[in-house]
């Protein structure tokens, strides 16, 4: 359900905070909806005729049904009142891709919270139920997102619980425990045409230093783009059907490097992209590579860390926040 966001109160400006933030009765507002005031409308229409005909019948029904809303108010509040939030730290994903941010939220009472919803300009929440002395996270579902680090801002927590005649509201603007602001990084979006990868430094000359130092050869194994033909085994390639490439001992030094100058793009983000595509690749095929960029260098390395600091680097490139 996507509602708007309400102006903050100009007395009252939201500020950034640091999570877990606990929402008390001096930070909520509340409102009637527009089924709210089209039941205010009724009671009041109801209440004319009750006078203009004396029905004591119609008075008992309007008294009635004003009690009910002012009840339905007070449990509106309620709902909202004392629950604990705490930013979660969200999964990177891809530009172009959709984007969840999760917010945890802590109910320490013995009262069951209904229907609790985020809100904001550019994102959506489904409205979730929170158990008793329990957890539970909303996910806000972030689309249309772009490269970089993307920090929410203002957002508003809200509930229409029990009746939907108010809406009660709290806007918001947290941080995670480190005082980073909360927010998701959007990684490049990689190049949709593979192109092979840069060949190895290091590769051609380790190939011939294993003829002249006597390096022992250690076996073949699949071929992998950016080797260099010269260690295709041609012969073995031909009965097995597929490429194969030869290793030597004096090969294991050899290093893929990405750099900015590598890429045949000539604007920013697609050559972002092309080195994101090449980042992708290389992690897949489990070979080390460097990654070069204008001001900024990572060495060589390979696995999961590697290819998470590589993509926020290319992530932030250029960006303000960088």
């Amino acid at each position: 359900m996507k509602l708007p966001v309400l102006p903050y109160l100009p007395w009252r400006p939201p500020k950034l905070e640091s999570s877990p933030i606990q929402l008390t009765a001096r930070r909520l507002y509340i409102l009637p909806t527009r089924a709210g005031l089209v039941f205010a409308l009724l009671l009041i229409g109801l209440l004319i005729g009750a006078i203009n005909y004396g029905l004591s019948l119609a008075y008992l029904f309007t008294f009635w049904f004003a009690g009910v809303a002012v009840v339905a108010m007070l449990h509106t509040q309620r709902n909202l009142s004392g629950l604990r939030l705490s930013a979660k730290a969200s999964q990177p994903v891809f530009a172009g891709e959709s984007a969840r941010l999760l917010l945890e939220v802590d109910n320490p009472s013995a009262q069951k919270r209904f229907r609790i919803g985020l809100t904001h300009p550019s994102g959506v929440c489904e409205e979730s139920d929170i158990p008793v002395a329990g957890k539970a996270d909303l996910a806000l579902q972030l689309t249309n997102t772009a490269r970089g680090w993307h920090a929410l801002g203002r957002f508003g927590i809200y509930s229409c619980y029990p009746l939907g005649l108010f809406r009660c509201w709290s806007v918001l603007e947290m941080s995670d425990s480190n005082a980073i602001p909360f927010g998701v990084l959007i990684y490049p979006k990689p190049a949709t045409d593979a192109l092979p990868l840069p060949a190895s430094v290091g590769a051609d000359s380790d190939a011939a230093a294993s003829k002249t130092d006597g390096d022992d050869f250690t076996g073949l194994r699949a071929y992998q783009a950016g080797d260099t033909p010269r260690r295709i085994a041609w012969k073995a390639a031909a009965r097995s059907q597929h490429l194969l490439t030869k290793q030597f001992s004096g090969q294991q030094g050899a290093t893929l490097q990405l750099s900015w100058s590598q890429a045949p793009e000539k604007e920013t983000e697609a050559r972002l992209s092309r080195l994101t595509r090449w980042v992708l690749d290389a992690h897949a095929a489990n070979l080390p590579f460097s990654l070069t960029l204008p001001g900024r260098e990572i060495g060589k390395g390979m696995g999961e860390a590697h290819l998470r600091q590589c993509l926020e680097t290319l992530a932030r490139f250029g960006k303000p926040d960088a």
